[in-house]
């Protein structure tokens, strides 16, 4: 039922030696209990019945309610001991299967005499065994509710851990619903967030790994049809040298395209890797600024002007730097491309209530927001370009837990608007410098 592994069966093994270890405890504090304040009664009785004689005083005067076998009970003689002084001793003896409690109280100091009062507490002495019976059984029927209570109990706690393996060996590639968080107890909803997020990823890997297979097929077919086609033409007759020459450099500049197309499917292979890369803690603002002083020149050389503006002055994150500096580099790439000479491009930051906001916002002809410019191999735009880059930026956003969008510009100016939505939870934001 449990193996060596199983959290149930660790669970269950602790409450029980827990509960148990409580209930001896607990049992053995009130039997102690119990035991000494019967003791100590028959103790104080013992003792004032010493007192009434020394003083002369009549034995019933201990107890207005004493009856007389309480009296009849009692074996009182005078005795002299040749040891040290004592002041009062309390000892039980048994005789004959009859348990008796005697007590020593000084009589006379100067020739050492001590009045030794005993009381036979058979009947006492009975029914504190039948007490100590009673607390054992109890203890027998209390262990075996907590035997019952946490099995049942360890059935609850994991009962929302099978329904989550149920839900999930039910789904397949085309078969994948998130799984309803509400509806989990609260100390799991993190987990059901965690597998939605899960569920999500391979939603798009799965949808966007087809129109990879697909879009592949696709942009490698059509040059490969060009060369065919070109050599078939050229083979039609004879020509001249120059001919061929030209007919060659056609054939290597569709071989030369063919080669950026299977260099950015390798870039794939290889942002997996970087997917897999330890975490490190790195100032995300840092690595922005050094990322605009690269494009800046950049920029510059094209006629084009690279705005900056970071907000915090600082933001620690733990995350794979690669797949970052792929996210702001597309960003900054597709943005330089598609602005016009004598424009800018501006590349900023700021906090809000997720976490970090990155935006590069351009000047250029906007996109088709009805077009899902992740997919592999979309492009817009009379550019050119293989149409992998914000597939790979999507990715890699991603497997850092971040949010990726675009959208037009909203302020009246043409262009677009590229932002990476960085999550905080896992963040320690820099004081500011003051």
């Amino acid at each position: 039922m449990f193996s060596k592994r199983s959290i149930r069966a660790s669970f269950l093994i602790q409450l029980l030696f827990s509960s148990a270890s409580l209930i001896l405890i607990f049992s053995s504090f009130l039997y102690f209990y119990i035991e000494k304040s019967i003791y100590d009664e028959k103790r104080l009785e013992l003792l004032q019945y010493a007192k009434n004689i020394s003083n002369d005083r009549s034995i019933m005067h201990v107890d207005e309610y004493l009856l007389p076998d309480d009296v009849l009970s009692l074996d009182v003689e005078i005795v002299h001991l040749k040891s040290d002084p004592l002041e009062v001793d309390l000892y039980e003896s048994t005789r004959n299967k009859h348990t008796y409690l005697t007590l020593l109280y000084p009589f006379n100091i100067s020739d050492e005499s001590y009045l030794k009062v005993t009381k036979e507490i058979t009947l006492t002495k009975i029914l504190l065994n039948k007490i100590l019976n009673y607390i054992f059984i109890i203890n027998i029927a209390g262990f075996v509710l907590v035997i019952v209570y946490a099995i049942a109990l360890s059935k609850m706690l994991v009962s929302p851990v099978k329904t989550l393996s149920a839900r999930l060996s039910n789904m397949n590639e085309h078969l994948m619903k998130p799984i309803k968080v509400e509806e989990l107890p609260h100390e799991f909803e993190p987990l059901g967030v965690t597998l939605n997020h899960l569920i999500s990823r391979i939603q798009n890997f799965v949808k966007y790994q087809k129109e990879l297979f697909i879009g592949t097929a696709h942009e490698l077919k059509t040059p490969l049809a060009v060369i065919k086609l070109k050599n078939q033409v050229t083979l039609l007759k004879k020509r001249s040298p120059e001919e061929y020459i030209d007919a060659l450099k056609v054939t290597n500049k569709t071989i030369d395209e063919m080669n950026i197309i299977v260099s950015n499917i390798l870039n794939i292979g290889r942002q997996e890797g970087a997917q897999l890369e330890k975490p490190v803690q790195v100032d995300v603002i840092e690595i922005l600024k050094q990322k605009a002083n690269d494009f800046k020149l950049l920029a510059e050389s094209d006629s084009k002007q690279l705005k900056m503006s970071f907000e915090p002055s600082g933001f620690m994150a733990t995350l794979q730097v690669s797949l970052l500096n792929q996210i702001v580099q597309n960003f900054l790439q597709n943005a330089l491309k598609f602005t016009p000479q004598d424009k800018s491009v501006t590349l900023r930051s700021s906090q809000d209530d997720v976490g970090l906001l990155i935006e590069v916002i351009d000047e250029g002809c906007g996109i088709d927001e009805g077009v899902d410019l992740f997919a592999p191999f979309k492009r817009q735009g009379n550019k050119s370009g293989v149409g992998l880059g914000l597939f790979l930026a999507k990715s890699a956003a991603d497997a850092l837990g971040a949010k990726i969008k675009l959208e037009n510009r909203k302020d009246g100016i043409d262009g677009t608007i590229a932002s990476l939505q960085l999550n905080s939870k896992l963040s320690c934001i820099l004081p500011t410098n003051s």
